[in-house]
């Protein structure tokens, strides 16, 4: 934890807020479009300090991700231990596709504004420089729940035990004080779901719907959402991760989503859960929030500390 201490971590795990805008933008391969795109990434604590004295009670945060196939060429850093591409995995059923993105940006605030000011300032700098892959802006729904109508972050880590599930430890030198995290958005077919009663719902999810009780594991066969999602090693010993996710979609466009957002400090505890999700756990038995919920991108990045993006601008 001393060497953690040296180097300050990003906002990874800053408070959750009521709004959020998700971008992942490509790099274009020319010397001068990484120039600009490390230049700008090296320089948005600045960027983020000037949108963050407009309000100092909104809240607003920026971290910046950075995939494996620019880490490289972008930041002549060593490479963090398990930093790989979004794998792509294949269910008998359903598939958790890869996407591209070289950059990634979680923009966050009380105030949806701000959010758009930081957004059209940084664009401003990153000009031809990048392509843009995705951009979703997300907000909070009621009590933190989904679209889906069940409240989601329940298996969050808090107080102390945050930064042991998101910071890398320095058994990875590399990347020590960084943090790996896994994007993916997710289209729901709500006619569907709402097809299905509660108590249906409530076996899919893992937890009642009303008050969020969690319920018991089956002790065989299918699993719920949240047994296929909690994840254990060798030894028995739970593994979190720090998500925060966002429901977005537009009612009259008839899109209705959940942008999945997890950071980690061990990149393999989200990669298993994606396998227990998709291919199942017996496999076979997929996980039947899928059959409603259809992810269209998946990217991996990685937060460097504060102090390691800042210095990229010395490059």
């Amino acid at each position: 934890m001393a060497q953690r201490a040296n180097l300050q971590p990003q906002s990874v795990d800053a408070p959750l807020t009521q709004f959020a805008t998700f971008l992942v933008l490509s790099v274009h391969d020319h010397p001068d479009a990484l120039r600009t795109a490390r230049a700008t990434v090296a320089g948005i604590a600045d960027l983020a300090k000037n949108i963050t004295i407009r309000d100092l009670e909104a809240r607003f945060t920026c971290t910046v991700g950075i995939g494996s196939d620019i880490w490289d060429r972008l930041t002549r850093l060593p490479r963090p231990a398990e930093l790989r591409p979004f794998p792509t995995v294949q269910g008998s059923v359903h598939t958790a596709i890869q996407t591209p993105g070289d950059l990634f940006f979680h923009i966050r605030s009380e105030r949806r504004d701000l959010c758009f000011e930081f957004e059209r300032q940084l664009m401003d700098q990153l000009g031809d420089a990048v392509a843009v892959q995705d951009e979703t802006v997300g907000f909070r729904y009621f009590d933190m729940r989904d679209l889906l109508g069940f409240v989601d972050g329940t298996a969050n880590p808090v107080g102390p035990a945050v930064p042991d599930a998101v910071l890398v430890s320095q058994a990875d030198t590399s990347g020590v004080g960084g943090s790996y995290v896994v994007v993916q958005k997710y289209l729901h077919d709500l006619t569907a779901w709402k097809a299905l009663s509660t108590e249906q719902q409530e076996a899919i999810i893992g937890r009642t719907k009303a008050d969020n009780v969690e319920l018991a594991d089956a002790e065989k066969g299918q699993q719920s959402h949240k047994t296929l999602a909690t994840i254990e090693d060798e030894s028995g010993e739970e593994h979190e991760i720090l998500r925060d996710n966002m429901p977005f979609g537009s009612p009259g466009a008839g899109e209705f989503g959940t942008y999945f957002i997890g950071y980690t400090a061990q990149l393999w505890v989200i990669e298993r859960m994606l396998q227990r999700m998709f291919v199942g756990d017996p496999p076979g038995l997929h996980d039947r929030i899928l059959d409603f919920s259809r992810p269209i991108t998946g990217s991996t990045f990685f937060t460097p500390s504060a102090s390691m993006l800042a210095s990229l601008e010395d490059d």
